[in-house]
């Protein structure tokens, strides 16, 4: 693979992984959950687990790194909204 399809796949690898960070940490600072949706981080979760056994099935190392990073905050965020809701009940 040429340089720039490298680049590219790292680039939006890193994006993919990161864009969660900004929302985990303004949700573990202000612990307020009440704008974001359950069911859409379940979703999103379930998606990006598939991703991940999908890479692992096809071999990319990049697929299920930059995958298992994006989880990994996407469902600190998912506990925290899960945990809010059985606070309300």
């Amino acid at each position: 693979m040429s340089f720039i399809g490298e680049f590219l796949g790292y680039l939006a690898g890193v994006c993919t992984a990161i864009c969660f960070l900004p929302q985990t940490i303004q949700t573990i600072k202000s612990r307020n959950v009440s704008g974001l949706s359950l069911m859409s981080y379940i979703i999103y979760c379930t998606g990006v687990l598939s991703w991940i056994l999908y890479g692992a099935y096809v071999h990319s190392v990049q697929m299920v790194i930059f995958n298992t990073i994006s989880l990994f905050f996407a469902a600190i965020i998912l506990y925290m909204i899960a945990t809010n809701c059985k606070r309300k009940k």
